[in-house]
């Protein structure tokens, strides 16, 4: 009876630690252009048609700090300075795994006479991102181009909507946004326009870095304990990013079902100006050390104090 009982127990052990295996690989991402790499893979998971499963979940970057935290989510999409952040923060408890998206900010506006990051002297620039990615590299860029914090006026707002409503009553002159809200700007608003590129002006002011907009990380501990889902999560990650590159209209109707944007011609039409790509190992360490070593010259709380340990850069 003892042995019974014992290969009973040892069979239980066996057959939870199969469970355990299968656990899905929990997935936060954010509204907006890191999740358009994703959707073709969110798609197939919800459908089963995955190596491992994957439970995917849009929220917010503070929301998602807590849950990593606690252990509650295992790889999540955010700005890729906060990535730094909260490394910092964290103590090394989460592991940069991919950059998943370059230059997606510009500057929209209804009036003429913007050419130049100079142009903006004196303006009012209403913005998302505060605190995040859009903040710092404005930031960044006005210092390089010689402009303080008294030469503009910025104001921060919660969403997009906000920033077309203060650009649809005259309380901004410009707007500065992601993809793919910049097009569904221009396409609710016919007087809207591209004035500037941050992409470009990242470029022109700091030539020997790459402009990182968007990165995945994944909790320290994750990566010990399922290094196979890891590996999966990149595989089709890169395959994600791909389908949305090579198949926008497709892709299209994916951001739409994933509520990013409502319409499927504006998400289209946006998809080839959000830089999906999905950098990994050494292309992801060139690309992001370059970017945050621009912003911690500029501002050192951009990336949480401190440039982050060789570490950080997860199989580079």
């Amino acid at each position: 009876m003892k042995k019974l009982f014992a290969l009973c127990l040892i069979v239980a052990l066996l057959c939870a630690a199969a469970v355990a295996e299968e656990a899905p690989v929990r997935v936060g991402t954010l509204k907006g252009a890191t999740t358009i790499g994703l959707v073709e893979l969110m798609d197939r998971a919800e459908k089963g048609d995955t190596d491992v499963p994957y439970a995917f979940e849009m929220g917010t970057a503070d929301a998602f700090m807590a849950q990593v935290v606690n252990g509650e989510i295992d790889i999540v999409t955010i700005p890729a300075n906060a990535a730094a952040i909260w490394y910092n923060k964290l103590q090394g408890a989460v592991r940069v795994i991919d950059v998943n998206t370059l230059g997606v900010l510009y500057m929209v506006a209804a009036q003429d006479g913007i050419a130049s990051m100079a142009d903006l002297k004196g303006r009012t620039i209403a913005s998302t991102g505060k605190g995040t990615t859009p903040e710092w590299i404005l930031r960044s860029l006005l210092t390089a181009n010689g402009l303080g914090d008294g030469d503009v006026n910025l104001e921060y707002k919660s969403e997009a909507a906000e920033v077309m409503q203060a650009l649809a009553t005259g309380a901004a002159d410009l707007g500065l946004l992601p993809q793919p809200f910049v097009t569904a700007a221009c396409a609710k608003n016919d007087q809207l326009r591209v004035v500037l590129d941050l992409t470009e002006e990242w470029n022109k002011a700091f030539p020997n870095s790459r402009l990182c907009t968007g990165v995945t990380v994944a909790r320290t501990a994750f990566l010990e304990e399922r290094p196979e889902a890891v590996a999966a999560f990149l595989a089709d990650h890169a395959q994600s990013a791909a389908f949305a590159n090579e198949h926008p209209a497709e892709a299209a109707e994916l951001v739409v079902a994933a509520g990013i944007v409502e319409n499927p011609a504006v998400a289209e039409k946006a998809i080839p100006k959000c830089n999906i790509v999905c950098l990994a190992g050494e292309d992801m360490k060139a690309a992001l050390s370059g970017y945050l070593a621009a912003l911690f010259t500029i501002e050192p709380s951009a990336v949480g104090g401190a440039l982050p340990g060789e570490d950080f850069y997860f199989g580079a």
